[in-house]
């Protein structure tokens, strides 16, 4: 693609967001950018938390990961629908009825002041973490075809990434977010949408009947792996996947935060049925654009890619028609700045409500200028984890987010768990050293457990063992009286 042609593109989709971060930021009130004046319509927020949880990991990451793990990502999926239902039913009520603004909040009523540390500090962690990875992704698909051509070098790219991401959510934190991702979203779509026609038209395929026999045939649609001592057995997929959507959402400032400016229970509540039953089918669709980018690679007798991540970008920016490629160019953007921009307004919000607690520490004015410090510094944090992220990546993106939430998200999980099941208080001062230990030992049985366990390997079902560990030290911590229970 002609590199004046993707800038072209990119500055008009940016122009786009800055219209949108004005007139969603034009009447602000103190607590706006941490709650969205809690007055978000249902169906924009679900809308939106399709591109939020895809990002550009599915955009780019599933399709390509087909080639090396068939439609097996597809039972994870399956297991998103019983984690959502959790979320629904059992931690949206909790929220609401505490009127939470940072979830993590609850884990001090619950357990005491170190608990709530631990729990805002491991999703801080996660999310950096995990959100970085996400950015990179896109970042290095965006070098490869226009920041290369202007001599640009990575670091320098990352920078404008995170700039711009800064500059449109600022003023308007989750109030512009709710509305940008509801655009980002929508482009997304579009472009694997005009990916899946365009390609079965290169390949021939008319009319969706025929699309749809052509992936269903094709060996890598298989879909369940019933091999016990694989990583990517079903039920080991399918309980983590249930297991990943309730931390990575339902613990998650990030996700609940776009929930909660929702202006009730019921409207969050229809939200999340709404927003699981679409991403089921959205993440479908993009595992058979995977197929179809296979079928074209094969027809063309083209070579594959090193890294199945380069397959969807190398051919939509070499080899498809210059609309083809517009559109891809379109939807990767977009699917990077959904993810990274309700990121960066969530971790303001944990940091300025567990740590600084500048609702009760400082008059608005001087919070104002508080929180601003503070999205300026996650905005510099993840854009130097994004460099070391480069540096030592060598797996697939799509692995590597969900192994690093099998070690940070473990801890939360644990620790709601027990908070929800069970009516003891803990020794609170010990909670932070549990929630170290816990990581620690999970690493060292995933790491030993083919010669422990008889050839079993673990996959993302390590989240599952690492809140189990967690479950178990808490019970070891309990105090002997019962604490009255927080109700659901």
């Amino acid at each position: 693609m002609d590199s004046n042609l993707v800038l072209i593109v990119i500055t008009s989709y940016f122009l786009l967001l800055f219209l949108i971060s004005w007139l969603t930021s034009r009447k602000l009130t103190a607590d706006t950018f941490f709650t969205g004046d809690r007055q978000s319509p249902w169906f924009l927020v679900a809308f939106g938390m399709i591109g939020a949880s895809l990002s550009g990991v599915t955009f780019i990451s599933v399709p390509g990961e087909v080639g090396n793990s068939n439609f097996y990502y597809f039972q994870l999926v399956l297991g998103y629908t019983a984690g959502y239902a959790v979320i629904a039913k059992v931690l949206l009520p909790l929220y609401y009825r505490l009127q939470l603004v940072s979830i993590y909040t609850y884990l001090e009523e619950r357990f005491g002041f170190w608990s709530y540390k631990t729990g805002a500090f491991f999703f801080i962690l996660s999310r950096t973490l995990g959100s970085s990875i996400r950015v990179f992704l896109v970042a290095a698909v965006l070098q490869l075809i226009l920041f290369d051509r202007w001599g640009i070098p990575f670091w320098g790219a990352v920078l404008i990434t995170v700039t711009l991401i800064w500059l449109y959510t600022f003023r308007g934190g989750i109030k512009t977010v709710v509305w940008t991702d509801t655009l980002q979203t929508l482009f997304m779509l579009l472009a694997v949408g005009v990916s899946m026609v365009l390609v079965s038209r290169e390949l021939g395929i008319r009319g969706v009947g025929e699309l749809v026999t052509r992936v269903a045939d094709h060996p890598y649609s298989r879909i369940f792996d019933w091999d016990w001592r694989s990583g990517t057995n079903f039920f080991k997929q399918f309980f983590s996947g249930a297991f990943i959507v309730i931390v990575m959402t339902g613990l998650d400032q990030d996700m609940m935060q776009k929930n909660l400016t929702c202006r009730n229970l019921k409207d969050a509540q229809k939200n999340m049925f709404w927003f699981t039953n679409i991403l089921v089918v959205v993440n479908l669709i993009f595992l058979a654009l995977g197929v179809l980018l296979y079928l074209y690679a094969t027809e063309n007798q083209l070579n594959l890619p090193d890294r199945s991540d380069d397959l969807y970008p190398l051919l939509a920016t070499s080899y498809f028609s210059t609309f083809a490629g517009v559109v891809f160019v379109l939807g990767i953007t977009a699917a990077a700045y959904s993810s990274a921009d309700s990121t960066l307004t969530a971790l303001t919000t944990s940091f300025c409500y567990d740590f600084l607690e500048i609702n009760k520490r400082y008059e608005a004015s001087a919070a104002v200028r508080i929180r601003k410090r503070v999205h300026l510094g996650f905005t510099l944090l993840m854009f130097f984890v994004i460099l070391a992220f480069r540096w030592i990546n060598d797996q697939s993106v799509i692995n590597a987010v969900f192994t690093i939430a099998g070690y940070t998200y473990g801890p939360l999980l644990g620790l709601y768990s027990f908070g929800l099941f069970t009516r003891f208080k803990v020794r609170d001062k010990w909670v932070p050293y549990l929630a170290l230990l816990a990581p620690f030992l999970s690493f060292l049985i995933s790491y030993q457990s083919e010669e422990w366990l008889g050839g079993y390997r673990f996959g993302f079902e390590l989240l599952i063992l690492n809140g189990a560990l967690m479950f178990l030290g808490l019970l070891l911590l309990r105090q002997d009286t019962p604490k009255p229970e927080i109700q659901a």
